[in-house]
């Protein structure tokens, strides 16, 4: 049984983490909640964090120094227990470190540490990578929170609206979830990415390397949900249609190309940290509504 951590704020917003997985359970802005209803016969997550690989595996394995490890999809810190390192009314920092369990999936020294910070209106959510081990790390990580669609409510037509304009095409998911060569056409015009389910119907849509250091998730009615993005390339986008959530998946990493046989240290997109070092990457949630601010 996972511990429920409760973090409030005196504008009377509320965020509800779990110890297992560390992930977020609840986040109530503006008297709005924003995070899905779990429902266990659809999907039974709402908000994993991606450690030490974002994506699907080629055959659900990795190989490091010549050896394969059954390193699968989106790692393994989604399926542990987290410990607490820091706590206070409106803040929460956990913490994993390398055990015998992930070192026969993943053979490197760690800690990873995700940071939960709430403030009127908004949600800070950090990762934090550190190298304890001798030898240099090669890792990826990510969030995968699922948003309520439709957004506070709202019947009009939701969007995602970048910062910037960006790229159209998307990679395809080849089979195994691997990521193809070839590309597909998303209805994204400029910045503007109109919302439908039948856009998913086929899987997540992956936008890399993306211009944008920020984008809204907008219903369209007045109310909206900006990300900003602090070391963070790459934006999945994700439901199972017609289940009422979108996930906004800011990514260091994705998934093995198709055409991809080598080394986890070679592996595009995989960050590499020299021992004792650190990095951090986040994301800011930010609620509004017109009219008040959450």
């Amino acid at each position: 049984m996972s511990d429920k951590i409760l973090l409030t704020h005196a504008s009377g917003d509320t965020a509800e983490i779990l110890t297992f997985g560390a992930e977020l359970a609840a986040w109530r802005a503006g008297g709005v909640d924003l995070i899905w209803a779990k429902d266990p016969e659809i999907w039974d997550q709402t908000a994993p964090v991606l450690f030490p690989v974002v994506g699907w595996t080629r055959d659900g394995r990795v190989r490091v120094d010549g050896q394969t490890y059954p390193l699968a999809l989106h790692g393994f810190a989604w399926k542990k227990r987290f410990e607490i390192a820091e706590r206070r009314e409106d803040y929460l920092r956990l913490a994993l470190v390398d055990d015998a369990e992930t070192r026969a999936l993943y053979p490197f020294a760690f800690r990873f540490e995700v940071e939960f910070r709430l403030r009127a209106g908004a949600l800070d959510n950090n990762l934090i990578v550190t190298n304890t081990g001798d030898r240099p790390l090669p890792y990826a990580c990510g969030l995968h929170p699922a948003f309520r669609w439709p957004l506070a409510g709202s019947a009009a037509e939701h969007a995602i609206v970048f910062e910037k304009e960006e790229q159209a095409d998307v990679p395809i998911i080849a089979p195994g979830g691997l990521f193809s060569t070839l590309t597909k056409r998303t209805p994204l015009t400029g910045a503007r990415l109109p919302l439908a389910p039948e856009i998913f119907a086929h899987d997540a849509l992956c936008f890399l390397d993306i211009a944008s250091r920020s984008l809204v998730f907008d219903n369209g009615a007045g109310a909206r949900l900006s990300v900003t993005l602090d070391d963070f390339p790459h934006v999945g986008f994700w439901t199972l249609p017609p289940a009422p959530y979108l996930c906004i998946e800011p990514w260091t990493g994705h998934g093995d190309p198709d055409d991809f046989h080598g080394e986890l240290y070679e592996k595009p997109s995989m960050r590499i940290l020299a021992p004792g070092a650190s990095a951090r990457h986040g994301a800011t949630f930010a609620f509004e509504q017109s009219g008040s601010v959450g």
